[in-house]
């Protein structure tokens, strides 16, 4: 199974791929550098990746599902509620495709700071 490291800051996310298209993607564009933006409850970052919205998509994820947003070209990690969150569920401003899981813990990603480096790379856990 491939799997691709996302360094946010000083958190460290090791992601398991899933089998789809975007995965795919993401996998093909890898490594790449961007700066991270913040929201409650989330972090996200722009990818050069292009993917149109799969037939899935998510707009409530369970903790450690990583998508990525068709519009805005984006990876949104959602640790926690959101302000659009009905009670504790993580539920995005817009569906997203699921492309990755990580049972890495994600609570440190509070501490992460709009601006902070990004940079997605291929992990191989040797």
């Amino acid at each position: 199974m491939a799997k691709v490291k996302i360094s946010v800051g000083r958190v460290a996310l090791h992601v398991d791929l899933l089998d789809t298209p975007t995965a795919e993607a993401i996998l093909a564009a890898v490594p790449f550098d961007s700066r991270a933006t913040t929201w409650p409850g989330e972090v996200y970052f722009q990818a050069p990746v292009r993917a149109p919205l799969e037939q899935n998509a998510l707009e409530v994820v369970q903790s450690g599902e990583i998508v990525f947003r068709s519009e805005g070209e984006s990876i949104i990690i959602g640790y926690g509620p959101t302000p659009c969150s009905e009670g504790a569920e993580i539920r995005l401003a817009a569906r997203a495709n699921l492309w990755g899981r990580t049972t890495d813990d994600l609570t440190a990603l509070s501490a992460v700071e709009a601006g902070d480096l990004v940079r997605v790379e291929a992990f191989d856990p040797v």
